[in-house]
């Protein structure tokens, strides 16, 4: 056991084509990871959230022979969620389902601090308007934010798992930020 907390992602992988066992300590270390990145970008459920947790270790596990072992396993899987929760974001759409659920405000607290948004209001009220805002942002500008503030993915992370070209995750980050910046003012700046 201790051996396989020693092993890297990408070791466990390769391990695991050859015994299903190493895929179940994958499982382990990215389940709660991907599940809190699912609901962070979705507004669904935590129900639905499972469901997509499972569709995206089932998905990992077919395809883990297409695993490009010089990638990181962790870029390839939140890959593999942020698609499993793009197609139930489509299917609950085009049914007319509309879930919301309130997220677990200590998500989003350090998103405040590092978009230096000014403000008076104790954490926990901050950290509510910061998800109320978040949710207004169009996805690709939600999703960006959350990768690069709260799930702390590099620019080539990033990169990989929206499939954009590097240089633009740097510009979509600004404008998400500005984007942020612009709801905040419209949705909570003090009135006089």
């Amino acid at each position: 056991m201790k051996d396989l907390q020693n092993l890297t992602d990408e070791q466990l992988a390769a391990k695991a084509l050859e015994n299903v066992d190493f895929f179940g300590f994958l499982i382990e270390r990215f389940e709660s990871k991907l599940k809190n990145f699912v609901l962070r970008i979705s507004n669904f459920s935590p129900e639905i959230a499972e469901e997509i947790l499972q569709e995206t270790f089932l998905k990992a596990w077919k395809n883990l022979q297409d695993f490009d072992p010089k990638q990181k396993f962790s870029t390839w899987i939140f890959t593999i969620a942020r698609r499993e929760t793009i197609s139930n974001f489509r299917k609950f759409s085009s049914r007319g389902e509309d879930k919301k659920v309130e997220l677990d405000e200590s998500l989003f607290e350090n998103l405040g601090d590092k978009i230096s948004l000014e403000s008076d209001l104790d954490l926990k009220l901050e950290a509510r308007n910061v998800q109320r805002v978040l949710q207004l942002l169009p996805v690709k500008f939600r999703e960006i934010l959350i990768l690069f503030f709260l799930e702390e993915k590099s620019h080539r992370e990033i990169s990989d798992i929206l499939q954009i070209p590097t240089g633009s995750v740097g510009a979509r980050i600004s404008r998400a930020k500005k984007q942020f910046a612009t709801k905040w003012q419209e949705n909570f700046s003090r009135k006089k």
